[in-house]
Formats: structure tokens, sequence, C-alpha cells
């Protein structure tokens, strides 16, 4: 029950976040193409007349923070048989650092030093998690492996983002290193609900 439970809210925080962006590019002030490719996620999050829809933005950071929490904290780590205290660790740096996201908004001099901590904690850190469950479990299986890819894709391209702040593109990079939590979030929900029926 507890992995059904947690895959549930695995999937539906992942389709909530790729939904809710969707629809806040769509209502953001440019071509819903340029929204994707000039504009950073957290361009929608900034309440501003750019994008009206900001609080919903927002809503999903807070929203995939709290799902990963939750589902890794009530049922994942039990598939979880090695490097228990890193494992905690890095979902909790995650999971703080995308509500931080949420919270604490870009473009603000005040608060951008924070925003970008919380983005580097979720970016990073969630990428680095998903090497690090991906070598943790008792098994090294498709799942593991398309964890372990996920995670290393994902540090590179944030690396890559990283060396290329100024680049017209850094929003895609940016886009792409965090989708691959999101994608790992479904691909969990999927497997935690599969799991389910083997146990």
């Amino acid at each position: 029950m507890k992995s059904k439970v947690a895959g549930i809210v695995f999937i539906v925080g992942s389709l909530y976040y790729i939904i809710v962006e969707a629809i806040s590019a769509t209502f953001f002030n440019s071509s819903l193409i340029d929204a994707y490719l000039f504009h950073t996620i957290s361009e929608l999050g900034i309440p501003n007349a750019n994008s009206p829809l900001f609080w919903l933005m927002n809503s999903a950071f807070v929203l995939i923070g709290l799902t990963l929490i939750f589902s890794s904290f009530y049922s994942f780590k039990d598939l979880i048989t090695k490097n228990r205290i890193p494992f905690y660790i890095f979902t909790l740096i995650t999971g703080i650092g995308v509500i931080i996201v949420g919270l604490i908004h870009g473009g603000n001099p005040l608060t951008s030093g924070y925003h970008t901590l919380g983005a580097v904690m979720a970016i990073l850190g969630g990428n680095l998690m998903l090497i690090l469950i991906s070598r943790s479990m008792g098994e090294f299986e498709s799942y593991q492996k398309v964890t372990l890819i996920l995670g290393i894709f994902g540090v590179i391209v944030f690396w890559i983002m990283f060396f290329n702040l100024r680049s017209a593109y850094m929003p895609v990079y940016e886009r792409l290193s965090v989708y691959t939590l999101i994608i790992w979030s479904f691909v969990s929900g999927v497997y935690l609900l599969k799991n389910r029926f083997h146990h």
C-alpha cells in the first residue's frame, strides 16, 4: 500500500509539474517556443507582467519538492539497501532546494542569491541524488540504469549550463537538467506501482 501511495504521488507530482509549466509558458509574455527556448523556468515564477501565472509555476516547484521528500521518506527508502544516510541527505537537499526556488523568486537582487542556491541544490543535488540512488539499490537492472543515465546526463548538462550562463540557449540546458528529475519522478512512480505487484 505504501509503495502504491508513493508511486501515485510521484506520478501526479511530475505530471502536475509538466502541465503547469506548459500552461505558465502559454500565458508568458512571448511565444510558447520562445518561452521554452529563451526564458528560464525561474522566469515563469517571477511575479511580474511577463508571467501572469507566476503563482501557478511556483506551486509546481513547491509540490515537486514535497513529492520528492514525501515519496522518498514514506516508501522509496525501503528499496535503498546501502548509502542510506547520503540518500536521505541528498533527498532533503534536492527537495528543500526546489521548494526554495518556489518560495524565493529569481530576478530580485536581494533574494536572487537564495534562489540560485535553491536551484543549485535542486538541479545539481537532484542529479547527484539519481546517481547515488542507482548505485544504492539491491539490483542494477533497467530502472537503476535509467536512473544512472538520467543522473549523469543531468550533471553534464548542468555543468554546460554553468559555463554558458550568458548563452541565449542557457534556458534549454536548464530545462534539460531539470527534466531529468521530472522524468525520474514519473519513472519511479511507475516502478513503485509495478514493484508493488511483485512483492
